[in-house]
């Protein structure tokens, strides 16, 4: 769910089989979680040249070429953020490697070929200071919006370097406002004044590595001199405070996560912290018309009254804070619905809804004390996205895309009633050729548990379609409908068949979907994916012969989980940026913070349930897996590459056949560039064509 405060993570998932080490014995592959160590890194090159060998498939250069075309397709949509007058937005092309930062007007947005002002061009300044810059965005002073932070990843990694910068004279601020790398974040209390949460120093971060102090830093002071306002624990996932500018007042908040779903929040008032007297794993919301406006992941009692889960309240926050607690219930999502995420305008409360996993957009105004509810006028049966709001004005920007029809961005101009579409991406395949549909599996529990998929319309049920399931089920995360021109233009154009699963452990269905499948439970997200791939081998769709699975990070556990549990049921696994190490995951990056979500294995009540799905600990040398594609990046200061590493080297060891590929820069999402992506891609394409390649893709030209 979307927050004000929420902070910045969502990864991971897990497995089941024999240990090839004891939780005491040494890990013989430790060294290679030395990130950069030479060793480990003359590792990662033979593995990289060895997968390499995928680049003499006949197919691959068509696939990258199609590939590299729709990500520097001039035809894209140039999604802009509404700051004051201007539209700002970062793109990337064939001239751009690293990407410009530009902005123009509404009115000339509107165009079909806008003309774009270029604030700051990243491969002009990676040259000039020797670096391999990532834009990671700016944050503004607002109304004015002349005056902004900016940050920037060295290869594309969390942690960034802060410099503030001018948006009238197009340069960084001399003497202004900098902070050396760290993962951390700043928020403007006024035009002097920031509230800073990063690395101050020794014993400043978390165990995560994520801050542990906020401080208020006043303009032409040095950092040393900036005021504490809150300490926590080593413990805590991490600290951070935000200012938020309304016409009523400005708040200062500071958000203490003690877990990844449980935190303290506070309210300086006259200088002094006070604790909002909400439940811990409740999420801060918003705060609008000094209404406080929070959602429920457990049922909650107060004064006699039990709200819900996954319930939204609100309050007006100054009574609240002199005792009153007689809530009102905003949204009350049923059994098939969830809030996805919030918003406001200036006199707008949005709220992104999913019913039955398909999206709905409402509008709240709140005058006389109550609030009023509105459904937008948006498109029916996809996946909505608010994109962007102006608090100045009752602008906003939103998307709709689904598996078949491409993204478009629409404008609301909720004074008028008006909705716009302003751009819209072209067909990058003929949608007219495939079908959707929503299907169910019954998981081991008898769990129903729906999953989408996408096919030619006259598909032949004979078991041979190469088939790509795609999951992730963790940190109530949903799996909705979503537009991919690379999915359509290379997969199912070559014959092949994309499904996607709402398993439990994501958010598809409300937070009691995610905590279904938290720490103990976890194995539920299993059971679920192995139900829908058994569904899809059942409806005759498929077999496991043809029969593949992807997952990126918490996904990346979930798939290296699963094909250790069920190798018999796969033949291709695509595992990408992969948590696999529960053994050791707490003690890497920011492994830490995840411990909500999977437990501690350091503690051996833990331990006892974790070991039964790690991957990496249920490996065995006389079960036949199929060949494992594993991906990842030596800069993900996320999820460790350590993970992916030794899965590899472990497996490779136990005569277990591997494609493995590390990009050496890109973050936790593997790649900065467009040819990076594209390369990347085209390696995963290319081996799933060649593990699930049947009569029906064999019938198909190679040349996309």
């Amino acid at each position: 769910m979307s927050t004000i405060f929420k902070f910045l993570l969502i990864l991971l998932a897990a497995v089941t089989v024999f240990p090839a080490f004891s939780q005491d014995e040494e890990d013989p592959y430790l060294w290679l979680e030395e990130v950069d160590g030479e060793k480990s890194m003359e590792w990662v090159h033979a593995q990289n040249k060895s997968t390499d060998a995928l680049k003499n498939d006949p197919s691959f250069q068509s696939i990258y070429d199609k590939n590299l075309a729709i990500l520097n397709s001039d035809e894209r949509i140039a999604y802009p953020k509404i700051l004051g007058e201007y539209l700002y937005n970062f793109w990337q092309d064939d001239e751009h490697i690293r990407g410009i930062w530009r902005r123009t007007t509404m009115e000339e947005y509107r165009k079909e070929n806008p003309t774009w002002e270029t604030m700051l061009d990243i491969d002009a300044l990676s040259e000039q200071d020797g670096e391999k810059w990532v834009f990671k965005g700016a944050t503004w002073l607002a109304p004015e919006y002349r005056h902004c932070i900016i940050s920037l990843s060295r290869g594309g990694g969390d942690a960034v370097v802060m410099k503030e910068y001018d948006a009238v004279t197009k340069q960084f601020v001399a003497d202004g406002f900098s902070l050396p790398e760290a993962k951390g974040g700043v928020s403007w209390v006024d035009e002097n004044t920031l509230m800073v949460a990063t690395n101050f120093g020794e014993g400043s971060l978390t165990s995560s590595g994520y801050p542990r102090v906020v401080k208020l830093w006043q303009r032409g002071t040095p950092i040393s001199d900036a005021k504490v306002i809150f300490e926590g624990e080593t413990t805590d996932v991490g600290i951070w405070g935000y200012a938020v500018q309304a016409p009523e007042r400005n708040y200062q908040i500071v958000y203490r996560a003690i877990t990844f779903f449980t935190a303290n929040v506070y309210s300086l008032e006259n200088g002094e912290l006070v604790q909002l007297d909400i439940p811990e794993d409740a999420s801060l919301e918003d705060i609008f018309k000094n209404q406080m406006i929070f959602s429920l992941k457990t049922d909650w009692t107060v004064e006699g009254k039990t709200y819900t889960s996954g319930s939204m309240l609100s309050i007006d926050f100054t009574k609240f804070l002199a005792g009153d607690r007689q809530f009102t219930v905003l949204v009350q999502p049923d059994e098939k619905s969830s809030i996805v995420s919030v918003s406001h305008t200036k006199d707008y409360f949005l709220v992104n809804m999913l019913n039955n996993v398909r999206s709905e957009l409402y509008r709240y105004s709140f005058k006389d004390g109550s609030w009023d509810k509105k459904k937008e006028d948006a498109p029916d049966f996809g996946s909505i996205s608010i994109y962007n709001t102006d608090t100045y004005s009752n602008r906003y920007l939103f998307t709709y895309n689904s598996f078949l029809i491409p993204t478009s961005l629409y404008l609301v101009s909720a004074d008028k009633n008006e909705i716009t579409r302003l751009k819209s991406l072209p067909a990058f395949f003929d949608d007219s050729k495939y079908e959707v549909r929503q299907l169910h599996a019954t998981s081991k529990d008898g769990t129903k548990i729906p999953y989408f998929v996408v096919h030619a319309k006259d598909i032949e049920f004979n078991g041979k379609n190469p088939t790509l399931l795609y999951g992730y089920g963790g940190f109530e995360v949903s799996m909705r409908p979503r537009y991919s021109a690379a999915v359509g233009s290379i997969w199912l154009e070559k014959g092949g068949v994309y499904a996607v699963a709402n398993i439990r452990g994501g958010g598809e269905f409300g937070p009691k979907w995610h905590l279904a499948a938290m720490k103990e439970n976890r194995q539920l997200s299993y059971d679920d994916f192995i139900a829908v791939a058994e569904n899809l081998v059942e409806q005759n769709i498929t077999a496991p012969a043809h029969l593949g699975i992807m997952g990126g990070s918490n996904g990346g556990l979930l798939v290296g989980a699963v094909f250790t549990q069920r190798p018999d049921l796969f033949n291709a696994v695509v595992c990408q940026v992969p948590l696999l190490d529960m053994r050791r995951y707490n003690k890497l990056l920011a492994g830490a913070s995840w411990m909500g979500e999977y437990g501690n294995p350091d503690k051996p009540e833990e331990w006892a349930y974790i070991k039964k799905y790690s991957p990496y600990h249920n490996l065995s040398a006389d079960k036949k897996y199929p060949k494992v594609y594993f991906g990842t990046s030596t800069r993900d200061d996320r999820v460790h590459p350590g993970h992916a590493r030794k899965m590899a080297a472990k497996m490779n060891a136990m005569g277990h056949d591997v494609y493995y590929y590390e990009n050496t820069e890109g973050g936790h999402a593997a790649a900065t560039t467009n040819e990076q992506r594209a390369f990347g891609n085209s390696l995963v394409y290319t081996y799933l064509f060649q593990q699930l390649k049947s009569e029906v893709t064999k019938a198909k030209d190679v040349k996309l």
